[in-house]
């Protein structure tokens, strides 16, 4: 005789190949996670012999390779194309500038800088779509979704293509380093505005060679992320393996990573957050933050 509470497990099979087709073979045994749960519950009281049968089937699949959320549109090309004119042209301006007043020093510092200060930057914000928010978040509601849907199904990052990975950002630097293009002309002030634009408009593609193999790797891309210029595989891996005890937020160059994760830098600002409003990160609670 069963009691009310007693679940049964079951074991369902499903043809995967209409799935997996365009789909790597080495992502595929995480395609399909199916929880059922079979629970034997009295359909009344008064018939306390007569069990219902209750099936719960929980099926997530991730996009297929072809799938159009994946693919770039013409209005995301025109962004990322905005986006690359703007930073060219405050380059332009750094570069001009320097010249014509005979300074170089002052603008290649400030690049680097900008380029320190980039990853910087890009742990900041990626810290805080990953915990907080959700879809209906004005501005940034599509990124703190799909930022989720990353932490479920990482390796999808490097089958979206370059514009539709990166438009958002080029929009946003659109808006703000155009302005001072056209109202600045300090090469100082360029030299360091135009690296930390270019390393932020680029991030998410730095992010999507962090999530690729070597041997799908440009060799300069490869060199450089040796180097420790840009995001490697094997830093961000803790991101998404040892996400409580390896925040490793920062995704241009990573030099933050050890800094913030080492110094708790980034729990700090949950717990204060938490006293102050109330609010708790997603990370404490929700696994597929992780």
């Amino acid at each position: 005789m069963y009691s009310p509470t007693m679940a049964v497990p079951l074991q369902t099979k499903y043809t995967l190949s209409p799935i997996t087709n365009n789909i790597p073979r080495s992502h595929r045994p995480s395609l399909l996670r199916a929880r059922v749960t079979c629970s034997l519950i009295p359909a009344k009281k008064s018939h306390p012999n007569r069990e219902k049968l209750v099936l719960e089937k929980g099926l997530v699949n991730p996009p297929l390779s072809n799938d159009p959320t994946l693919q770039s549109t013409l209005t995301h090309r025109l962004w990322v194309g905005a986006g690359c004119t703007t930073v060219f042209a405050s380059f332009a301006k750094s570069i001009i500038g320097g010249f014509g007043s005979h300074i170089l020093l002052e603008p290649a510092l400030a690049g680097y800088a900008g380029y320190i200060l980039a990853d910087l930057g890009s742990g900041l914000y990626h810290w805080a779509i990953d915990n907080y928010g959700d879809e209906s978040t004005p501005l940034i509601g599509t990124q703190i979704e799909a930022a989720r849907g990353h932490h479920k199904w990482p390796w999808i990052i490097t089958i979206r293509q370059f514009a539709n990975n990166s438009h958002a950002l080029a929009r946003g630097i659109t808006f703000t380093v155009l302005p001072l293009v056209l109202a600045c002309n300090d090469p100082v002030v360029h030299g360091f505005v135009s690296m930390f634009a270019f390393c932020i408009l680029f991030c998410q593609q730095c992010h999507a060679w962090a999530h690729e193999r070597k041997s799908k790797l440009p060799p300069l891309v490869v060199a450089f992320q040796d180097m420790g210029l840009l995001l490697s595989r094997r830093q961000h891996v803790n991101h998404h393996r040892h996400h409580r005890t390896y925040m490793s937020y920062c995704i241009v160059s990573g030099v933050w990573n050890n800094v913030l994760d080492d110094n708790k830098i980034f729990e700090a600002l949950e717990k204060v957050l938490y006293v102050q409003f109330g609010v708790k990160p997603r990370s404490w609670s929700d696994p597929n933050s992780e």
